[in-house]
């Protein structure tokens, strides 16, 4: 199993849940305090709707491939850091209602990339105070590895 996660931040998350339920005819696969995603077989698509700041509009949060297991995480690690891309490496890290493995790229326009494995459902939305990744670092370390999302 391998599909695209769009993860989108919403100023109004029951409106936004309406619409995509309307959309793609089918209702959250997980709906928390703040948060509903939706896991499609067709389009083959995770979709994650993060609540917003009232008044804004909705905005790209973060883009990923959700695979099926942590060995899948590591390989595109691999892969993707022999490529030459800065990639920044989360494991056991609790984030939007999950346990997850997952490693971090940025795109040409710092678009930031996951790709992760859910290994576990959690109870917080915002990462942990332990999760180093998601603070920027010095600025020797910046330089040479993106920095993860606050969340995913």
């Amino acid at each position: 199993m391998s599909r695209i996660q769009l993860a989108l931040r919403v100023p109004d998350l029951h409106t936004a849940i309406t619409f995509y339920s309307k959309l793609f005819g089918a209702e959250p696969t997980k709906l928390r305090d703040g948060y509903a995603n939706f896991a499609l077989a067709e389009p083959p698509l995770k979709l994650v709707l993060i609540e917003g700041t009232a008044g804004e509009d909705t905005h790209l949060d973060h883009l990923g491939v959700e695979v099926a297991s942590t060995q899948e995480v590591k390989e595109a690690t691999t892969r993707l850091a022999q490529a030459g891309l800065a990639t920044v490496e989360e494991n056991n890290t609790t984030c939007c209602y999950a346990l997850q493995d997952k490693v971090w790229v940025r795109g040409p326009g710092q678009e930031p990339w996951e790709v992760y494995v859910v290994k576990a459902d959690a109870d917080t939305l915002a990462k942990q105070p332990a999760d180093a990744c998601c603070t920027p670092g010095d600025d020797a370390a910046t330089e040479q590895q993106p920095t993860a999302p606050n969340c995913c």
